[in-house]
């Protein structure tokens, strides 16, 4: 069931031990967070009624860019397009600091009484909001609305801006967002939907593995692979190349795109059938031989490889990269629109497919008939046995949007009809969001969607050429995808995407997964596969440990700038059902360059990095299944790449040094007491496994008894703490063997029983 939403939650938003609740006004020239001023010399244009600000202009336009007033000498935190598809987390202190593009920004709180700030560029009517520098670079910060058409104009705006206060900056922005949602009712939140069947699988997607030059033979090839190491994929991607398109120069009857596979060629293709390419349309079932098609393949996949309850496909939110080809014959009227980018998106990075696409325009389905469009292309893939789509360049519309009533508008149809044809064909959910990172998407098309790429790709190398980019690029995904989860999680689960288990990070990489709550897949090369790494993710069974929350940075951490400060640890945490787990990690080298407008290697700062860590990094009380910590007085902590156990106090901190694109996993488990014999304990996991503590499924005691019982999802190595030794211990019950070492921890060895059923151990003392 839904949860409660109501106009009412805001009110309360702050309020803590029954104290006043914080406030933010406008008052003259200064919007004040608790008294406190955080932007001054406000115009007098500006207005703000509840926690809403807009402003009245002197004349009707598409644009406006008008300031909000001063920052300085307050430290930010933000999210900004650094990309058209794509954001990423930026710091400062002033005004000027402020990047164009920005989707939300998070001011710090003082130690004089001034909460946490949130302002949020937002939706009003048919125009769209974002934050930007002032432009008399005097520390102004700027609001940038527009509607994307010339012919949709406006003057007067009441809520272009939320504006919300909070001591908690993990509670302040969800419960901003819930208002947010209440104000727009065009979107939901995270919590009122369900998330697809894929999340708690392991899968394998084609893209890095083939690129465009996927087929059939090969993905099964793939997948058997994975199965014969022990390591069987319990869903699949077939990323971009089983589509059937063609360039405006091709005849469509005579060709459908298998040979347009050199890097940026596919771009300005564009959809000519919604029926797979001859790649896989010709292929014959081999346990059906009167069968072909998309659908035998699946079949035959899906029976082959029993632990493959999944298959999805990639394609555009427009049909393809280049949209549908206007005349094709069985497919809907389209025009050839030529893209316009604003002037945010000319600051963002240059992109071979922002200019494969503006140079060749986009085959524009109108907004009426967008919904055939979806439901032709979504009933051939459901009748063929698929499971669900992974929606890909979204953030295309608001590029060609000029004779559609503005990008607001526009989006609207696609979104709608995008997700009518999900809940009828693929349950409601099965989709991945990709190339979305923007608040159009966010806070119009997650009416339905609720998993969503929240970082740039994986990139195995620099497309540009430098060769630290294997490295440091990989730094740039961990920070894109943990702090950009802060914003987007509130609307879809965060997915931190495919990695490949053979690059020279992959470790680092696997980490991240493992503790980020979302799905965990690969793009493996076929036959190219390091499965002791993949063992420490995936289960024989094709499952997963996941964690309860998806991660988030550390409060330490929200200000601070992991990718290029020469001393910051990037430092995320989660919490499993029993335990909390951190990941550190060391991402400097690397990141975004305010003067070349790209990403770009930092090397002087790549260098070894020591930071502080321990129980109070977790949000203990976040999420749906807080773990309650209240009257605990010690923690048992794990760390996994020094596989050593600490006893630490709830302010105590361990101190962590790590190179350059290291890492190190903590799972940090609250010690518990049976009150009868005074004896300490707390679960620690399956230390085989990277997110160890995501082992631990059930745990039953009695505070006056002599045993207790663990229920244990996996195998391997499972360590546990106990102040005294057990005498005894039992598996499913059967007496096993375990060892008791000097620092009170029980290891015993738990066997897999061919499924993700638990195992009871039993503990006695």
């Amino acid at each position: 069931m839904a949860p409660s939403l109501s106009k009412g939650a805001p009110e309360a938003m702050g309020v803590e031990n029954g104290e006043l609740p914080l406030s933010i006004s406008l008052e003259g020239s200064k919007f004040l967070a608790n008294g406190h001023p955080v932007l001054t010399q406000v115009p007098s244009n500006i207005n703000m009624v509840s926690c809403y600000v807009g402003f009245d202009a002197d004349e009707p336009k598409s644009r406006h860019v008008v300031s909000l007033g001063k920052l300085r000498g307050i430290r930010f935190m933000s999210i900004f397009r650094f990309k058209v598809w794509w954001t990423t987390h930026w710091v400062g202190s002033n005004g000027n600091d402020v990047e164009h593009e920005t989707q939300m920004m998070l001011l710090d709180r003082s130690d004089t009484g001034r909460p946490y700030v949130l302002i949020v560029p937002i939706i009003e009517g048919t125009f769209r909001a974002s934050l930007q520098p002032g432009g008399d670079c005097n520390d102004g910060v700027d609001v940038c609305v527009e509607s994307g058409s010339d012919k949709v104009r406006g003057c007067s705006f009441r809520s272009s801006v939320s504006m919300h206060v909070g001591d908690d900056p993990y509670r302040l922005v969800g419960d901003a967002m819930k208002e947010v949602r209440l104000h727009l009712g065009t979107c939901k939140v995270l919590e009122e939907k369900s998330l697809p069947e894929i999340i708690d699988k392991f899968g394998w997607c084609t893209w890095d593995a083939f690129y465009l030059k996927v087929h059939p033979k090969g993905v099964r090839e793939g997948v058997k692979g994975l199965v014969e190491g022990g390591c069987p994929p319990g869903f699949v991607l077939v990323d971009d190349g089983w589509q059937s398109i063609c360039h405006d120069d091709d005849d469509p009857t005579s060709g459908d795109g298998v040979n347009r596979t050199a890097a940026g060629e596919q771009m300005p293709c564009r959809l000519v059938k919604f029926e797979e390419n001859r790649k896989f349309r010709d292929l014959g079932s081999q346990r059906s031989p009167a069968a072909t098609g998309m659908g035998a393949f699946v079949r035959d996949l899906k029976e082959e490889f029993g632990t493959v309850e999944s298959v999805y496909v990639w394609h555009a939110l427009c049909g393809y990269w280049g949209g549908v080809r206007p005349g094709a014959e069985g497919m809907p009227e389209a025009k050839v629109v030529k893209p316009k980018l604003s002037e945010g998106l000319k600051r963002t990075m240059e992109d071979l497919a922002v200019d494969k696409i503006v140079n060749n325009g986009v085959g524009v389905v109108a907004p009426e008939r967008v919904g055939e469009m979806y439901e032709e292309m979504h009933s051939h893939l459901r009748s063929s046995g698929i499971d669900g789509v992974k929606v890909d360049v979204i953030h295309l519309l608001e590029m060609v949007a000029e004779c559609y009533g503005g990008r607001v508008e526009l989006a609207k149809a696609y979104y709608n009809a995008l997700t009518a044809s999900v809940r009828k064909h693929f349950k409601g959910n099965g989709v991945i969001a990709s190339m979305e990172h923007c608040n159009d998407f966010m806070y119009l098309g997650t009416e339905a969607i609720a998993l969503g790429r929240v970082g740039d790709d994986f990139w195995c190398t620099n497309p540009s050429g430098d060769p630290n980019g294997t490295f440091w690029l990989q730094g740039c995904h961990m920070v894109h995808c943990a702090y950009n989860s802060l914003w987007m999680g509130n609307f879809i689960h965060p997915d931190w995407d495919m990695f490949q288990s053979t690059h020279p990070c992959a470790a680092f990489h696997a980490a991240s997964r493992a503790i980020s709550g979302g799905p965990i897949y690969v793009s493996d090369s076929v036959g190219k596969h390091d499965f002791r790494l993949l063992k420490s993710l995936a289960l024989p069974d094709g499952a997963i440990l996941r964690c309860q929350h998806y991660a988030l940075p550390t409060r330490d951490c929200l200000f601070e700038d992991p990718l290029h400060d020469g001393k910051t640890m990037l430092k995320i945490w989660n919490l499993n059902k029993f335990s909390g787990v951190i990941g550190a990690f060391n991402c400097q080298g690397g990141g975004w360059c305010r003067q070349s407008r790209r990403n770009k290697s930092a090397s002087e700062y790549s260098r070894t990095v020591t930071c502080l860590t321990g129980p109070k990094d977790i949000e203990w009380g976040a999420g749906k299944n807080p773990i309650p910590i209240k009257g605990v007085t010690t923690f048992a902590v794990y760390m996994f790449q020094q596989q050593k156990f600490k006893l630490l106090k709830p302010s105590d901190s361990l101190e962590i040094s790590l190179q350059p694109f290291d890492f190190e996993l903590l799972t940090v488990s609250p010690v518990k007491v049976l009150q009868e014999k005074s004896i300490h304990f707390a679960p620690i996991g399956l230390v085989n496994m990277l997110n160890s503590g995501g082992a631990v499924q059930s745990l039953d005691f009695d505070d006056y008894g002599s045993s207790l019982r663990v229920g244990i999802r996996g195998y391997g190595e499972f360590k546990f703490f106990a102040s005294e030794k057990p005498s005894s211990c039992q598996i499913d019950g059967e007496e096993v063997g375990f060892s008791y070492e000097d620092d009170h921890v029980v290891t015993v060895q738990v066997p897999w029983h061919n499924s993700s059923r638990l195992s009871e151990i039993k503990y006695l003392f």
